[in-house]
């Protein structure tokens, strides 16, 4: 399936659709997540306006960026610099719990399923709100790990008492030139384990997740499975949104569900097994959730 084909946007009364959702998730014997940018948007891990000032008026008015994505491709002209950049980055949106309790909801409502998730996303909100850590498999990276620049071998560091120390003794925009992180390995510079080119490293533990990943897919894809799809656009619709429109159309006892405020849809072909909500995704959850508990 491609972008090409015949969509349907969110349609049918609101209140319509929190019944058809809940009752896909009541029916359902497994429930696989995929969650994009749009999920931890909604429980308030925003990248630009207040939030965005608040961490970093000095680096946006020395060099006029106007949201963090702009900072983090930003070319700083030292290294110390830039890793005064991203320690704050990485902290706020890594070590720090989003605002508003999206995930935990989001759990609550699925604790007593056979779930899995499937994620683009890198801030670690899932297993920070208690998610099972084997249920969960982050394709694009951590914010929490380091790796090698080269890489020299195919392994991770974690990076919290470094970023902190970072946080910690950082002025006018630089760390100290000691704080600089070097591969253990090799000497080479340490980067984020980030997906953004070839040299993205998937180590031991990326691995075994997508293995976790693929068994569920193999022993539940086939049964009544709710496909539920939260936040995901088109940046990357290959990892998660058009894979589970393929698998929809092939399983007959599947139902596809979209959350997405501004970008809610879903093929023709299966718009009778899908439910479409361009909402909140925080408000339909905890709507979900409320309904449920009554």
């Amino acid at each position: 399936m491609s972008s090409r084909l015949s969509i349907t946007r969110s349609t049918g009364a609101y209140s319509d659709n929190i019944r058809r959702l809940r009752e896909a998730l009541d029916r359902a014997d497994a429930v696989l997540i995929g969650a994009g940018a749009g999920l931890s948007t909604s429980a308030g891990f925003t990248y630009s306006g207040e939030r965005f000032e608040r961490t970093f008026s000095d680096f946006a008015g020395k060099y006029g960026f106007s949201d963090m994505y702009a900072g983090g491709f930003y070319p700083f002209p030292t290294s110390e610099e830039f890793w005064a950049y991203w320690s704050r980055y990485i902290f706020i949106n890594r070590y720090l719990d989003p605002p508003k309790p999206v995930y935990n909801q989001l759990l609550a409502l699925v604790r007593d399923k056979d779930y899995f998730v499937l994620t683009t996303n890198v801030d670690h909100c899932f297993q920070k709100a208690g998610f099972d850590k084997k249920r969960l498999f982050y394709t694009q990276g951590d914010y929490g790990l380091f790796q090698c620049s080269g890489p020299c071998r195919q392994e991770t560091f974690d990076n919290e008492d470094t970023i902190r120390q970072m946080m910690g003794r950082q002025k006018d925009m630089r760390i100290p030139s000691e704080l600089l992180p070097v591969c253990p390995r090799c000497g080479r510079p340490l980067t984020v384990n980030l997906r953004s080119d070839d040299k993205f490293v998937e180590d031991g533990g990326w691995h075994k997740a997508a293995e976790r990943y693929e068994d569920f897919l193999q022993t539940r894809g086939d049964g009544r499975i709710l496909f539920l799809e939260l936040g995901v656009g088109y940046n990357t619709p290959g990892i998660i949104k058009f894979p589970f429109w393929r698998m929809t159309a092939r399983n007959p006892a599947a139902v596809y569900a979209c959350l997405n405020y501004g970008e809610a849809a879903c093929p023709e072909a299966v718009a009778d097994r899908s439910v479409v909500i361009d909402a909140d995704i925080g408000e339909v959850v905890e709507t979900v959730l409320r309904q449920k508990n009554v």
